[in-house]
């Protein structure tokens, strides 16, 4: 059996696929088949994930499955293309991007009833591809899988990842790689920079129907509205201020805060030179190619609301007619950002201190403590994981004192928290148990996710990897046998660098 692009059609392979973007127009998208490679093998799939997606695993982990889930056969239904956009590149715009080695297969509607992207990573050459090769090594791919499935599981909105398949064929980087092709699973993959990509061309017909296609999408009840444009603008802006606050209080740091990399559904996406910091620094940088500091974890919530006023510049058309009216909506609404920035922020750090309840001097006392941490090069996961047992005994002060260099900068700190605590009506283990649910004591640490690439990359060994993935699903609950994977690096890492991978 074949389709209309040439490529055979597994039998007892059903995505149950429902694609509404592939009925927006045509120049929205390039429909394209993936390029097949030449030896396809499966080395993760998700279960839990397919389960949720209304698929078989063991289908899926058939031959025809991963067929399917390394591009060499369309399942049917989909309609597979390579969506256009543009974007701002470390602040210079590119008027056309576009997916450059990604094919959307296809959407489902989840037994959850939301609706999801199917998309292949690594899956070849498009008209976007700006010459490159179209193809993922064999490191991002997994890099990818590890953190976006740790970002779920501590319950950061993410894309996430279906499958990791090789493919039996060399990528060339800086030297020859494994290849390998992800199945990414999203919301949507409508971005910034799919916005930019028709104002930059002054398509109000595009804006409006792409606008209208996120509101029905993400955002329905923007419909209802006075001002449904501006309603679905405000929406954007307040879940991007709640997302990098769940990013920096976890010590992520995404490394390329694009306006093609911002999402429309308020996930976190594109996961390429990303990593979690281990001593506390605000200035630090891992991208080798941000060599400014333009995304480094500090200026994370200062580069969202630029990327979204590059958004609201995209929507003043249709915000109104008269472009000063236009302009004033779109900054009231940007005008939102910080308060609602702040406001996360602000009650996740309370969470993380122990506290129940609020109290004016609850900001500087978590600031005091993040500049203490900053000034002693505290490990920033293992300082609030272990002041949880603090918060239940005193007794547990000397686990977070052994993150201070000069553990006299902690006592003292301790002192104004406990008098805090002093005002809170829970008892030490209640509050102890809170606090372990909110601060993971597992997170994808550097020098362990570069063990587990190396071991794959270099000797085909996946146990690691398996290891490393079975120690993330449960990040908040202390396991003895993998108290090694809590540890920061036992050697130096201060010139740890990350890389995108294109």
């Amino acid at each position: 059996m074949a389709n209309d692009l040439g490529l055979s059609l597994p039998d007892g392979v059903a995505f149950p696929f429902d694609n509404s973007y592939a009925r927006l127009p045509e120049r929205f998208y390039a429909r394209l088949a993936p390029t097949p490679v030449a030896v396809p093998r499966l080395l993760k799939l998700n279960l839990a994930l397919a389960r949720q997606l209304g698929l078989d695993p063991d289908v899926l982990a058939s031959p025809d499955g991963v067929a399917i889930l390394a591009g060499n056969r369309i399942p049917v239904g989909s309609d597979p293309m390579a969506l256009a956009y543009a974007g701002h590149q470390f602040g210079g715009f590119s008027p056309q991007l576009g997916d450059g080695r990604a094919i959307l297969l296809g959407e489902l509607v989840d037994r959850n009833g939301v609706r999801r992207d199917i998309q292949l990573k690594g899956s070849g050459p498009t008209p976007f591809s700006r010459r490159g090769d179209g193809r993922a090594a064999l490191g991002p791919v997994l890099r990818e899988y590890i953190v976006s499935e740790a970002m779920f599981v501590l319950g950061i909105p993410t894309t996430r990842s279906l499958a990791a398949v090789s493919t039996g064929e060399p990528v060339w980087r800086e030297t020859e790689l494994p290849g390998a092709v992800l199945t990414r699973v999203a919301s949507s993959h409508i971005r910034v920079g799919t916005f930019q990509f028709f104002a930059a061309r002054g398509d109000l017909e595009a804006l409006r129907l792409l606008a209208d296609h996120a509101i029905d999408r993400h955002y329905p009840d923007a419909r209802q509205a006075a001002q449904p444009y501006r309603a679905f603008y405000e929406q954007v802006i307040a879940r991007q201020a709640r997302l990098m606050a769940q990013w920096m209080l976890v010590g992520f740091i995404h490394g390329v805060m694009n306006t093609d990399n911002t999402s429309i559904a308020g996930e976190t996406i594109d996961y390429g030179p990303c990593a979690f910091m281990d001593a506390y620094d605000p200035a630090t940088v891992f991208s080798s190619i941000d060599t400014q500091g333009r995304y480094a974890y500090i200026n994370q919530p200062r580069i969202a609301p630029w990327n979204l006023a590059r958004f609201g510049e995209t929507l003043l058309p249709l915000l109104d007619d008269d472009s000063d009216a236009a302009l004033a909506q779109a900054n009231e609404a940007l005008a939102g950002f910080q308060p609602s920035y702040a406001a996360a922020l602000l009650a996740g750090l309370r969470r993380k201190l122990g506290l129940f309840t609020a109290e004016e001097g609850d900001a500087v006392l978590a600031e005091d403590l993040l500049k203490a941490m900053a000034a002693n090069q505290s490990d920033f996961t293992l300082t609030f994981r272990r002041l949880g047992d603090a918060a239940a005994d005193p007794l547990h002060d000397a686990g977070v004192r052994d993150q201070f260099l000069d553990p006299a900068v902690f006592d003292a700190w301790a002192v104004r928290w406990r008098e805090r605590l002093a005002r809170e009506p829970q008892d030490g283990a209640t509050r102890r148990a809170a606090m372990h649910a909110t601060n993971p004591v597992y997170i994808p640490r550097n020098h362990l996710v570069e063990a587990v690439l190396a071991a794959a990359i270099e000797r085909d060994d996946y146990g690691p990897f398996e290891e490393l993935m079975t120690v993330l699903a449960r990040p908040f609950e202390e396991r003895p046998e993998f108290a090694a994977h809590s540890e920061p690096p036992t050697h130096d890492m201060s010139g740890y660098k990350t890389f995108c991978g294109t």
